[in-house]
């Protein structure tokens, strides 16, 4: 038997090697045509990408130099490959590392408009959030300004994606990132779908006395959903305040927080007077998560999902 196998070794290193030289050749090639279309676009004169405020912005050829004064935003402009040529972004722009070299010329609520006409980028990536006369004044100015309204779900992170692979010339990335995103998300789903009744899942944003969760309607809720978790809070909508009464009332099987601004959140949880009545404490099922990423509508939220179903359904990730 050994003898009649001896070809396998040598035939099955070949078909390795000839794959990996396709993987090669692929990714080669994807890149090739990702700088062809970027290319294409620079030659093919003027075009036009409507932006969220319904406004037809038009570039006569891709923008070689931005200023994004929005997180998410940052993030995925360096996910579409084109990261480098930000030259001014605001105070929280912290991922990639990349991000963090960024000159700074936003607060996110207030803009350095002196600085930004300085610096003189092909675009401005903006947001919608009472900004509005400060992209006024940047236009004005003679400004070209690109708005991306502030996602609140994972259809306008989709969105806003495309939107930023047209303007930037990186139509097929764009779509590759999408597809990658609702990808992750499908697997995490594959796996809790096996879930027979789904955990009861309380969200704490600000820990007490002051406490804060999130409810129906929310980023935060459609990243719950899409983890196969039941929010505690979903009869109510939005941002909502709550009473440690409410919290032991409801008794949640697991408690979620991305309070990592505070020394030893989960210690301060589970030490909490009457909380040991709560199913979640008493199993010590207190979970702390990257809140970057939780609250972040960017490229990450494939990861956020996968987070929230790990944190609840451990066993499910091993």
């Amino acid at each position: 038997m050994k003898t009649k196998m001896k070809w396998v070794a040598p035939v099955a290193a070949a078909l390795l090697l000839a794959a990996c030289g396709a993987d090669e050749e692929k990714a080669l090639n994807d890149t090739a045509k990702e700088q062809e279309t970027v290319e294409q676009a620079k030659a093919a004169g003027p075009y036009t990408v409507i932006d969220d405020r319904g406004i037809e912005v038009t570039f006569n050829e891709v923008p070689e130099t931005i200023i994004s004064l929005q997180p998410s935003n940052t993030e995925i402009l360096f996910e579409l490959g084109v990261g480098e040529q930000i030259v001014g972004a605001t105070d929280f722009d912290v991922y990639p590392e990349a991000a963090q070299k960024i000159e700074r010329v936003s607060t996110s609520m207030a803009i350095n408009a002196e600085r930004i006409l300085e610096l003189n980028p092909d675009v401005v990536v903006a947001y919608t959030s009472g900004n509005e006369e400060q992209i006024t004044q940047l236009e004005d100015a003679g400004l070209k300004v690109f708005v991306i309204a502030s996602a609140t779900s994972f259809d306008d992170v989709y969105t806003d994606i495309i939107q930023l692979s047209e303007v930037m010339g990186v139509e097929a990335k764009g779509e590759e990132i999408v597809a990658g995103i609702q990808a992750q998300i499908t697997a995490v789903q594959e796996k809790t779908d096996t879930v027979g009744t789904k955990k009861k899942v309380y969200y704490e944003v600000s820990p007490a006395p002051d406490i804060w969760t999130t409810g129906n309607n929310t980023f935060q809720q459609e990243i719950m959903n899409a983890a196969g978790v039941e929010n505690l809070f979903a009869d109510q909508d939005s941002w909502l305040s709550v009473t440690e009464e409410d919290v032991i009332t409801r008794n949640p099987e697991v408690i979620i927080t991305p309070a990592t601004y505070m020394e030893n959140a989960v210690d301060e949880i589970l030490g909490r007077a009457g909380w040991d009545q709560i199913q979640a404490v008493s199993d010590k099922s207190v979970v702390l998560v990257d809140g970057e990423v939780m609250s972040r509508p960017g490229p990450r939220i494939g990861e956020a999902v996968e987070i929230m179903a790990e944190a609840v359904y451990p066993n499910l990730f091993k």
